[in-house]
C-alpha cells in the first residue's frame, strides 16, 4: 500500500455555533484532496462534536443513564459526521469509499481500493480518537494526527487555567501522565486525547500529533510532513 496517514478529525471542527460549518468543511476537504491526489492514501475518523452532545443529552433527558446506550447514540453522530465529510470529498473529486466502515479491519480493507476512506466510531467504550489510532495500526501507519480545536498539548485544560503550559514536543509516556490511566470516561467527555487511545499508541508505538484545525494550513502541513505549529508526541 502507498504511504498511509491517518487523521482523527474532532467532530465540533465541523459545526459553528451549532451549525454545520461549510466553508470550514470545504476548505478542509480541497487540503484532503490536494494530498491524495500526490498518491497517499488517508483514511480519516470523525469525532461527534456538537450533533454527539446534543444528542446525547437529549437522550438522558429521556431517561437514559446506562453508558452502554449513550456511547450508542454517540457512535451514530459521528457515523453521520463522517458521511456528511465523505460526501464533501466525492464533491471535490476525491476518491472517497462511499460506504462509512463501522470497523477499523474494514477501513483499512476499504483502503486498498479508494485513495480515502472515512468513518466515525466503531463500539462503545472507544472514543474516535482510540478508534484512529486503531486505524493507524491496523493500516500500518507510523503516526496519527488528532486534529482538535486546542493548539497543543497542555499540562492542564487552557480553557479555563490561563497558566497552562503548552508542549511542542513530548513523549507517550508523558502524554500518559497528563491525560490519565486508560480508562472510559463515559458518553461525551472531551478530553485533550483519549487516554485508551494513548495506551494503544504505547503498546502498538504510534507516534501522534495534535494540532487546531481552525488553523487549516497547519492540517495541510502536517499531513505533507512540513513542520507545523502543533505537538509531536514521540515514542520515546
Amino acid at each position: 500500500m502507498s504511504q498511509v496517514v491517518i487523521v482523527a478529525l474532532g467532530g465540533s471542527l465541523m459545526y459553528d455555533n451549532g451549525e454545520i460549518n461549510q466553508e470550514w468543511i470545504d476548505s478542509a476537504s480541497t487540503i484532503i484532496s490536494q494530498t491524495a491526489s500526490k498518491g497517499t492514501k488517508i483514511g480519516i475518523v470523525v469525532g461527534g462534536g456538537h450533533l454527539a452532545r446534543e444528542n446525547i443529552a437529549a437522550a438522558r433527558k429521556s431517561g437514559v443513564t446506562d453508558t452502554f446506550d449513550l456511547d450508542l447514540v454517540g457512535i451514530a453522530a459521528t457515523r453521520l459526521n463522517a458521511a456528511t465529510f465523505a460526501a464533501a470529498l466525492k464533491s471535490v473529486g476525491v476518491d472517497v469509499s462511499e460506504n462509512v466502515p463501522e470497523t477499523t479491519a474494514s477501513a483499512t480493507e476499504s483502503l486498498q481500493n479508494h485513495d480515502v476512506v472515512v468513518m466515525g466510531g466503531t463500539i462503545p467504550g472507544h472514543t474516535t480518537d482510540a478508534v484512529s489510532i486503531n486505524l493507524a495500526v491496523d493500516s500500518g501507519a507510523e503516526r496519527c494526527t488528532i486534529v482538535t480545536n486546542v493548539d497543543f498539548v497542555y499540562d492542564k485544560a487552557p480553557q479555563t487555567n490561563p497558566d497552562a503550559i503548552a508542549f511542542e514536543e513530548l513523549t507517550l509516556a508523558e502524554l500518559q501522565s497528563i491525560v490519565g490511566p486508560p480508562e472510559h470516561r463515559g458518553a461525551g467527555p472531551n478530553v485533550v486525547i483519549d487516554p485508551i487511545g494513548v495506551q494503544i499508541a504505547i503498546d502498538n508505538s504510534i507516534e501522534l500529533a495534535l494540532l487546531n484545525g481552525r488553523e487549516l494550513e497547519r492540517l495541510a502541513k502536517c499531513i505533507a510532513g512540513e513542520t507545523f505549529r502543533g505537538t509531536i508526541i514521540g515514542v520515546n
